[in-house]
């Protein structure tokens, strides 16, 4: 769901499904916690994150929520979580309201590209 009325991420929150908001919520502390110094914001209509560059956000959709990535996914985690049953896209990760957060995998790709982010603005 793309909400351009919502001025910050707990106002977007707010405005998704019932059944989207417990997973929304999760995945925010879950990069706050991962990355405490991300900057959060919404952009394009969702929250959105970023540390030295973008970093990741997510969205609330009909029967799912997405974490998505401004990197592609690398092979072997797509295999790992479309095995668990999830699905995945170039950059996203579905998580459908009965599934649980993937959270040991977001967390490793989150610290991965939060350091990737780090070392580019290093060599500027």
């Amino acid at each position: 769901m793309k909400n351009y009325g919502a001025k910050d991420v707990d106002a977007y929150i707010a405005s998704a499904a019932v059944d989207a908001r417990p997973k929304l919520k999760e995945l925010r502390k879950l990069i706050k916690s991962t990355i405490p110094d991300a900057e959060e914001s919404i952009s394009w209509g969702v929250p959105f994150y970023k540390y030295y560059g973008v970093l990741a956000g997510f969205a609330s959709f009909k029967n799912h929520v997405s974490f998505g990535l401004v990197t592609v996914l690398e092979d072997e985690d797509r295999k790992m979580l479309e095995e668990k049953g999830y699905v995945t896209g170039k950059k996203i990760i579905q998580i459908k309201f009965d599934q649980k957060v993937p959270a040991t995998t977001i967390k490793q790709i989150l610290k991965t590209k939060a350091k990737t982010n780090e070392a580019k603005k290093r060599k500027k």
